[in-house]
C-alpha cells in the first residue's frame, strides 16, 4: 500500500492493492535472479521466493488499519540480497531494508508523513522533505541497494526474534497432494441415514408411493426411486442425507459438498443419483461417477456402524456421471463420419472393456496423484468419445493402460501422463497405437 504512481492530469500519488504491489515484488524477483547469474548460479526462482519470504520484515498490526492484509510481512531488499550472497540477517540491515522499504512506498503501515528518512548508500540516513504525494528525490534504487552490499554480513548478531503474522497464504493444489489430501475417486453413488431417528424421520416427510391402480403403500427411504422423487420437490433435504461414494456396494466415503457451490453440488448428486435408478437400455442411464474432493480428517458413522472417511467437493467440476449409451451414440457418429460405417457391437465391447479394466482391475481410492490421473483419464476418455473411436475405427483394440510422470508440467504442478496402447488382434506384427 500507499505505493508512488502516476496520477490522472500530472503529479504523483499513492496507490494501494495487490496491482500496484505485485510488479515492485516481481521486479525484485527478477534483478535477484539476475544478481545469482552474476555469481555464476543457475537462476532458481523458487529459492528467490524463498529468500523474500525468509527476509521479510513483519507487519506491525498497530501501525495499519487493515492488519488481515499483511501476509508474510514488508518486502526487506538489503536482507533478500544479504541472504542470496550467504550472509546472515543483522539487525542493522533490518534497520536499512524497513527504512528502504517504507521510503518506496512498500510498507504495511499506515500514511507517510511529509519528512520521511531514507537509507543513503553509505547507509547513514537522509532527510527529504515534501509532500505526502510527492515521491523522495533520493529514493535508493535496487542497483544501489545492490552495489551498497557488495560482501555477506557474518556477524553473530541475528535478526530479533518477530512473531509472524496470523494470516497464511492460501494452499496450492500441488500443496494439498503433498499432503495426501485430495481425492478423485470412481465408483457408484448412495445414500445414508447414519440414525435410525434420521430414517424414521424421511420416512414421515417422504409421501405414500402408489404401486399402481391406486394403491398406496407408505414411504420406503431406501428405495432410490422415491428418495430422487421426494428430492425433486425438496432439494434442501439432500443436505440431511449422507451421501457416500461406493466400491462394489461398500461405502468408501462420505461425501459432505461445502462452501459456495454446495448448494450446485447437492443438486448435480441428485441428478446423478436420477441417472442411476435409470433402465440401462436409457440414454440418461449413468453407470459409474467419478467425485472430486479434499479429505478433510474427519470420519462419520454410517447406519451399519461402519465410519467411512468425509470428503468435500469445492464445486461441481469434476462431478461427472458415465452415461454409456450416449457415449456410444457419439463413438458411432464419430466412426460413420470417418468410414461411413460402424460396428456398433465392437465399439461398445472396446468402451465397456475399458471402463472395466478402469474399475475392477485397477481400481483405487484416488488418493495418490498416479490413481487420480488414472481415474481422470476414464472420465475424459469417455466425454473424448471421438478420440477414443479412432482405434476401434481401424479395428484395434485396447491392449494396456499405464501411468508415467509428464515431461512437460507446469512450475510447481504434479503432472501424470496416461498411455492407453492399442493393438491389432488380427495382425501381431502391426504396430501398436498410443494415446496420452
Amino acid at each position: 500500500e500507499n505505493i508512488p504512481g502516476a496520477k490522472v492530469g500530472g503529479g504523483t500519488q499513492r496507490l494501494s492493492g495487490t496491482s500496484f504491489a505485485a510488479p515492485i515484488v516481481s521486479g525484485v524477483a527478477a534483478m535477484l535472479l539476475s544478481l545469482q547469474r552474476e555469481q555464476g548460479e543457475t537462476p532458481d526462482p523458487h529459492k528467490i521466493r524463498q529468500l523474500l519470504l525468509q527476509s521479510a520484515l513483519p507487519c506491525d498490526a498497530d501501525l495499519t488499519e487493515e492488519d488481515k492484509r499483511c501476509l508474510a510481512g514488508k518486502l526487506n531488499i538489503p536482507g533478500a540480497i544479504t541472504l542470496l550472497k550467504g550472509g546472515k540477517m543483522s539487525e542493522e540491515f533490518t534497520s536499512v531494508g524497513a527504512s528502504a522499504v517504507e521510503t518506496a512506498g512498500c510498507s504495511c503501515g499506515g500514511g507517510l508523513s511529509s519528512t520521511t528518512e531514507v537509507a543513503s548508500t553509505s547507509g547513514q540516513p537522509a532527510t527529504s522533505s515534501g509532500s505526502v504525494g510527492s515521491i523522495p528525490s533520493n529514493t535508493p534504487n535496487l542497483q544501489e541497494l545492490i552495489q551498497s552490499f557488495p560482501i555477506p554480513v557474518n556477524q553473530q548478531s541475528t535478526m530479533p526474534n518477530f512473531t509472524a503474522n496470523s494470516v497464511t497464504p492460501s494452499q496450492a493444489p500441488s500443496e494439498l497432494a503433498d499432503l495426501g489430501r485430495l481425492v478423485y475417486a470412481l465408483g457408484t453413488l448412495g445414500y445414508d441415514f447414519g440414525t435410525e431417528a434420521r430414517r424414521d424421520s424421511f420416512k414421515q416427510l417422504m409421501p405414500p408411493f402408489d404401486l399402481g391402480s391406486g394403491v398406496m403403500v407408505p414411504a420406503n427411504p431406501y428405495d432410490a426411486r422415491q428418495m430422487v422423487d421426494y428430492l425433486d420437490n425438496n432439494i434442501s433435504e439432500a443436505r440431511s442425507l449422507i451421501w457416500t461414494l461406493n466400491i462394489e456396494l461398500t461405502p468408501v466415503y462420505a461425501i459432505d459438498p461445502s462452501g459456495p457451490f454446495a448448494a450446485e453440488s447437492y443438486r448435480a448428486l441428485h441428478e446423478l443419483l436420477a441417472g442411476q435408478i435409470q433402465p440401462e437400455s436409457d440414454a440418461e442411464y449413468v453407470e459409474r461417477v467419478s467425485i472430486p474432493g479434499i479429505l478433510t480428517g474427519r470420519t462419520v458413522k454410517l447406519f451399519s456402524g461402519q465410519v467411512v472417511p468425509v470428503i468435500e467437493p469445492q464445486s461441481t467440476r469434476g462431478l461427472y456421471g458415465w452415461k454409456v449409451n450416449n457415449l456410444v451414440s457419439a463413438a458411432l457418429a464419430a466412426v460413420q463420419a470417418e468410414t461411413g460405417a460402424a460396428d456398433e457391437e465392437t465399439i461398445r465391447k472396446t468402451l465397456d472393456g475399458f471402463l472395466n479394466r478402469i474399475y475392477y482391475d485397477l481400481r483405487n481410492l484416488g488418493t495418490t496423484s498416479q490413481d487420480r490421473a488414472l481415474n481422470f483419464a476414464v472420465t475424459n476418455a469417455f466425454q473424448a468419445a471421438q478420440t477414443f473411436s479412432q482405434a476401434v475405427a481401424v479395428g484395434m483394440e485396447l491392449d494396456s493402460i499405464t501411468v508415467e510422470k509428464s515431461p512437460f508440467c507446469r512450475v510447481d504442478s504434479d503432472c501424470w501422463d496416461v498411455k492407453l496402447k492399442f493393438f491389432d488382434p488380427e495382425n501381431s506384427r502391426r504396430a501398436k497405437k498410443i494415446f496420452r
